[in-house]
């Protein structure tokens, strides 16, 4: 199975039309969205309600994990599932434990997390790709916010292989199992 991930849409239909297009382009089989899917920051062009629009008919392709900027009114317009804190995803003989970041991150580690399992998070807005002894630390940055420096981009994950790419599908990093 394919994974295509990113975190911290904001809100960003331009952005989402170019993660969408990524998603196919890529032959993903799943979407893993790590947060802050429709939140609008003030002073910036974004519009919630076609981001849903998008998402929305994918639902059943799509996996989500709730933001610190994800309100219960934003999630109403959604008709998938975001749950709470984190998500545990086997691949093989480990897991990917999915969140946001905002909760759980490297210094506070989701439960049950075992030898060899792979921490996803988003919420920094910078990609990141850490070994960090007993297990990894990955960061696909953000669809439409990056910071330090970055691009817009995501990762995939398949087969133990864990690329990142730019929305115009350049990839920059890759890490393999």
């Amino acid at each position: 199975m394919k994974w295509l991930i990113a975190s911290d849409l904001h809100g960003s239909a331009e952005c989402c039309e170019a993660l969408l297009k990524a998603y196919e382009r890529e032959g993903a089989d799943r979407l893993l969205l790590l947060g802050d899917i429709l939140y609008k920051k003030l002073g910036t062009k974004r519009n919630k309600q076609t981001v849903a629009e998008m998402l929305n008919p994918m639902a059943d392709r799509i996996v989500c994990v709730r933001g610190n900027c994800d309100s219960d009114e934003d999630i109403s317009m959604l008709v998938f599932p975001v749950e709470p804190n984190y998500l545990r995803i086997p691949i093989g003989h480990v897991a990917m434990f999915a969140t946001h970041g905002h909760m759980y991150n490297d210094t506070n580690l989701p439960p049950n997390m075992d030898e060899g399992d792979i921490l996803l998070h988003g919420h920094t807005h910078v990609p990141r790709t850490e070994n960090r002894g007993h297990y990894l630390c990955f960061n696909p940055g953000s669809v439409s916010s990056p910071l330090w420096g970055s691009e817009r981009g995501y990762m995939t994950a398949e087969d133990g292989s864990f690329r990142w790419l730019t929305l115009e599908g350049e990839e920059y990093r890759r890490y393999e199992l």
